[in-house]
């Protein structure tokens, strides 16, 4: 059974870029021209899905607004006969099928992902958070959805994460299948570093069987009484093998300011009309930082 619907939670509040989240959603927030969710929306199709339920909140109609079709901007666009621009702003409007479902309250990731299981159905599906970008040939999903019709089992995409932020994720422990391939044998939520099991992190991106709905359910309130996804996944895990993936590919965490920031600048030395001028002015930063050293 192949994977065609993917869910995309897009309900956080985005505090750790308030006050600009105040008004827009974290996931709109541009890296350069594009906004985040673009690149997410764009990795799910260029991986084979067809359908997509991004998970809003109060506050993210934007979102729906920049996935839809805006007749005044093409119309103005077509008068001034700005053709690349028009074709930009109707390829975003026609990327894939995208149904919206309102999270009422922040309650948990878990909780986001339930709000979908009507829609899902009885269905294999992916998740994939709305402020990770990840940049490979081959992309993140389709990597984890190589996995899955080959074994029939959910698949989490992990990496290694430095000591000082393991309390920041879903850490794993894995019995190693080969170089890039672990069983799952426990995945703790957001531990101490002296806790953590190992130092591989899930990060946001998933392939379940449609059994995680159950899980989650049951698994209840966990951390920051809150529904957890990681909960859900170790109940899962119980009553099915599940694997964890090191995925290929460079990861952006654009819902942390630093990540963010390093993602505007990679983009932007990859951008041939503005990596010389980038180069350029870091170049000017760095000279300018060495003088104020020697002083």
């Amino acid at each position: 059974m192949t994977v065609k619907k993917a869910i995309i939670p897009a309900a956080g509040l985005g505090t750790r870029f308030l006050p600009a989240t105040k008004s827009m959603p974290k996931e709109m927030l541009p890296i350069i021209d594009t906004p985040v969710i673009q690149y997410v929306v764009e990795e799910a199709i260029a991986s084979g899905i067809e359908d997509i339920i991004i998970i809003t909140g109060r506050g993210k109609r934007a979102i729906e607004d920049y996935f839809d079709d805006s007749p005044e901007l093409e119309m103005h666009l077509a008068k001034k006969h700005n053709t690349e621009l028009l074709k930009l702003v109707r390829d975003v409007s026609s990327l894939v099928d995208i149904h919206y479902i309102r999270q009422k309250e922040p309650n948990g990731l878990g909780d986001a992902v339930l709000r979908a299981e009507k829609h899902i159905g009885n269905e294999p599906f992916a998740v994939l958070l709305g402020d990770d970008i990840i940049v490979n040939d081959k992309p993140c999903t389709a990597q984890l959805i190589e996995n899955f019709e080959k074994y029939g089992r959910s698949t989490l995409a992990v990496e290694e994460v430095p000591y000082e932020k393991l309390s920041s994720y879903g850490i794993i422990k894995g019995k190693p299948l080969n170089d890039s391939l672990y069983v799952l044998e426990d995945i703790v939520e957001k531990p101490s570093p002296e806790a953590a099991p190992s130092n591989m992190g899930a990060i946001g991106r998933y392939v379940f069987t449609p059994e995680i709905f159950d899980c989650i359910r049951d698994a209840g309130a966990g951390i920051g009484s809150e529904i957890q996804l990681t909960d859900g996944i170790r109940a899962l895990n119980r009553t099915q093998m599940i694997y964890a993936c090191r995925f290929k590919g460079k990861r952006f965490d654009t819902g942390d300011r630093l990540g963010y920031v390093k993602s505007i600048v990679d983009f932007a030395l990859k951008n041939e009309n503005l990596r010389e001028d980038i180069l350029e002015y870091i170049g000017e930063i760095l000279a300018v930082e060495k003088d104020l050293a020697k002083k």
